[in-house]
C-alpha cells in the first residue's frame, strides 16, 4: 500500500489558468494538464529562481519530490510548447 500523499503548501495562485497557442479554436486543440504544485514549483524555482532546498521548504516537501515534481511540470509544458497543445492549470491538490 503507497504511503498517502502530503500536503503541499501552495502561495502563489496563477492570474489565468488557462494557455493556447493563438490562431487555432479551443475545440481543435489538445490540452495538458499541470497540477497546482507543479506550478508552484515552476513558480519558485524558475521565476523566482530560488534554489530547489529553499522552494521545498516553502512548500514543506523534501527536496527530491520537489525535484519530480520541477521534472514533470517542465515537461509538460514542453510538450505543449513543442506541440502546440493547451495548457490548464488544475486548481486541486491531491
Amino acid at each position: 500500500m503507497p504511503r498517502p500523499c502530503k500536503r503541499r503548501r501552495i502561495r502563489g495562485n496563477p492570474q489565468s489558468n488557462y494557455f493556447k497557442p493563438a490562431g487555432i479554436l479551443i475545440r481543435e486543440l489538445k490540452e495538458t494538464e499541470l497540477e497546482i504544485s507543479e506550478f508552484e514549483a515552476i513558480r519558485l524555482v524558475d521565476f523566482q529562481e530560488i534554489s530547489q532546498e529553499e522552494a521545498a521548504k516553502q512548500m514543506q516537501i523534501s527536496q527530491p519530490t520537489l525535484s519530480r515534481t520541477l521534472a514533470s511540470a517542465r515537461k509538460k509544458i514542453a510538450d505543449s510548447i513543442i506541440n502546440g497543445k493547451a495548457i490548464k492549470i488544475s486548481k486541486d491538490l491531491n
